[in-house]
């Protein structure tokens, strides 16, 4: 197509038609090029900025601090209930300069009473020690108990957070921020894989006295336990610690060590669409850390935790993927008991998370093997010196009975009578498949042992109502005689002395 420009107008007089016509080809082409290549770099810049939607993960060596594998370790994330671990380290700071001890009382108040769950659940006026809270608050991971801790330390929320934040940036957590001592959702709680890596290896290497806080298997507070919500414990070998945690925008996170061979290793794993996924992610991160590479020395190293560059991006909100409308049921901590739960069966992961299970004859997979938890760890509220063990759901129960003859506790449930009846305590999750102790696993064994107890306690108790029947009767004979003999003294008392009596002396005249 050829476009003629006149400059001749005809109508001019004495114009002439130029011989010289200016012919213009089309730019349409280029123009549609052009269009291409500003939406093709509009797309690149756009994948540039928005943050990707898979996991976060990391593992390290604990000792060293040297990266033995990392993927979307610094991008921001929301830490969730894993920032339980900067509390818990904010408190032993504490302890260690001597500002506090571990049988300091705190004081529930108002403020702790009203926080969401997951919680205690303990009324204002409350007494705890710093002790039982830190344990509460790793294994319940109790938000009222975070708030207690963060009241007792720091004087106030707001306070203990700032102790945070500055604990964060000695430790050259350069991309954490934190507002609450809990998790609970917040647009300003902010840190990564890489940061909360650091967190643990710090936590680690200052407190080793303190490690059994990271790996309780679970507490008993009166009658009911409370078990631990990473489900690598005592399933993954070697597992020692340390803290997980969720909410709707950062998914399932977590933080966990493990030690094998004298070697130590610190796994994160951010954003899991379950508990279950959360758990084979981090066990596949350690297999690899522990791995034997004999030609890893040709590949070049990731370096050290601290040198991982940020990535300056927002932190991505899970919400819509982790507790859409897709899901068979609410996620949440709990969950981790049944491990496919949330899991479709058409799911690349249901396949995955197949390894949990294994096949029919073998009930143990190659990652996580059966539960081989420990027993709960006793805990209390009120003072050192005057411990309470009951729980608030316990409390409640006691002060009310009902009319009947039988006088049965009104507060009590169906579930805790026929726990009571069985002898067993009552568990503090709707789950019981994977149990705190070996209690459900060994209920036969110890009914047989109750058993046995019982019927020995009978026979000794007959045992004993022989031997006092034995005895009284031998006290009776025994008052017989003595009476017998007291009047055969006051018979011959009696008597005259030149009187002789005649029974004794017929033997002499024989």
């Amino acid at each position: 197509m050829v476009i003629d420009i006149g400059l001749w107008n005809g109508s001019f007089p004495g114009a002439e038609r130029p011989d010289r016509v200016y012919r213009m080809k089309p730019r349409q082409p280029v123009s549609c090029r052009t269009v291409i290549f500003a939406a093709a770099a509009s797309a690149v810049a756009a994948l540039s900025v928005a943050p990707a939607a898979a996991e976060a993960m990391l593992v390290i060596e604990a000792d060293t601090g040297k990266v033995l594998h990392a993927d979307q370790a610094t991008t921001p994330w929301y830490p969730a209930s894993i920032t339980k671990i900067m509390t818990a380290y904010v408190a032993l700071r504490a302890v260690k300069e001597g500002r506090m001890t571990l049988e300091s009382a705190l004081k529930v108040s108002v403020n702790a009473a009203a926080a969401p769950p997951t919680k205690m659940g303990f009324p204002p006026g409350t007494v705890v020690t710093l002790d039982n809270a830190l344990k509460m608050l790793m294994v319940k991971s109790a938000n009222d108990i975070a708030v207690v801790i963060a009241e007792g330390v720091g004087g106030s929320v707001e306070g203990f957070a700032d102790l945070m934040n500055a604990q964060a940036r000695r430790i050259g957590m350069t991309q954490s921020n934190f507002v609450n001592p809990h998790g609970l959702p917040a647009d300003q709680q902010i840190t990564s894989a890489r940061d909360m890596a650091m967190l643990a290896r710090t936590v680690l290497r200052e407190f080793p006295e303190y490690n059994y806080f990271w790996n309780l298997p679970g507490i008993r507070l009166g009658k009911r336990i409370y078990r631990n919500h990473n489900n690598l414990m005592g399933r993954y070998e070697g597992t020692d610690g340390m803290k997980t945690g969720f909410i709707c925008a950062s998914g399932f996170n977590v933080v966990a060590t493990a030690t094998r061979g004298g070697k130590r290793l610190i796994a994160v794993v951010l954003g899991s669409p379950s508990p279950a996924v959360r758990a084979v992610k981090a066990a596949q991160l350690f297999e690899r850390g522990f791995a034997v590479r004999p030609l890893s020395w040709l590949t070049p190293g990731m370096g050290q935790v601290d040198t991982l560059q940020p990535t300056n991006v927002d932190p991505p909100n899970l919400r819509e993927s982790v507790c859409g409308k897709g899901r068979r049921r609410p996620p949440s901590e709990e969950a981790e008991n049944d491990p496919l739960a949330d899991v479709a069966a058409d799911s690349p992961y249901a396949v995955f998370l197949s390894t949990l299970r294994g096949s029919g004859k073998d009930p143990t997979g190659p990652l996580l093997t059966d539960v081989r938890l420990g027993e709960p760890v006793r805990v209390y509220t009120g003072p050192a010196s005057a411990p309470v063990d009951q729980a608030p759901a316990e409390a409640k129960a006691k002060g009310k009975t009902t009319k009947t003859a039988k006088g049965k506790k009104s507060g009590e449930s169906k579930a805790t009578a026929k726990a009571d009846t069985a002898g067993s305590p009552t568990l503090a999750h709707s789950s019981t498949s994977t149990p705190v102790t070996t209690d459900a696993a060994r209920a036969p064994e110890a009914k047989k042992k109750a058993a046995k107890k019982a019927a020995s306690k009978e026979a000794a108790a007959k045992d004993a109502k022989k031997e006092s029947s034995k005895k009284e009767s031998s006290k009776k004979d025994a008052g017989k005689n003595e009476a017998t003999a007291k009047a055969d003294t006051k018979a011959k008392a009696k008597t005259p002395a030149n009187k002789t009596p005649a029974k004794k002396s017929e033997p002499t005249k024989q």
